[in-house]
């Protein structure tokens, strides 16, 4: 009985930090759900690493999922709302930046990379192998009698 109790007791406190936050937001049209879902599954986390708002539960993502609400709420457009978060965070909002001068090694620089791997590997297959320069007398002598002791000691 007592353990049955134990049991009971632990297995409840072990549940509690289970239950996550669920966002219950009411929209006036589906429509407009759909637009905040895509909005919050396109923005950064600024907390997170390289998580979403919508799979965030880091208090920043509730005040930004927030935000996102209201600003759908009062008619912004996605356009606005996404400007809206990038004045307020910077680019690292969005997992695509927009194109400006701040910006462009973020969308050129993966080509470039691959571009200077492809010509260091051009130039080391193309290049001609070094060659050895040829072995001295007293050289040549001291490769023969090591060979010889290995041949004959084996």
């Amino acid at each position: 009985m007592m353990r049955s109790l134990l049991l009971a007791v632990l297995l409840a406190l072990g549940s509690a930090p289970v239950a996550a936050s669920i966002d219950v937001y009411e929209f006036e049209n589906p429509g407009q759900e759909q637009r905040y879902r895509a909005l919050v599954e396109e923005l950064r986390c600024p907390k997170c690493q390289n998580q979403n708002l919508a799979g965030s539960d880091a208090l920043v993502a509730r005040d930004l999922k927030d935000r996102t609400y209201r600003l759908l709420r009062e008619g912004k457009s996605d356009t606005e709302i996404r400007q809206h978060m990038i004045e307020r965070y910077g680019d690292f909002i969005t997992y695509r930046p927009p194109l400006r001068a701040g910006t462009l090694l973020l969308w050129v620089g993966p080509l470039l990379l691959l571009l200077g791997v492809a010509v260091v590997l051009v130039w080391r297959v193309r290049r001609p192998a070094a060659s050895a320069a040829p072995l001295s007398e007293a050289e040549q002598r001291r490769l023969r009698e090591l060979l010889d002791d290995k041949n004959s000691g084996s």
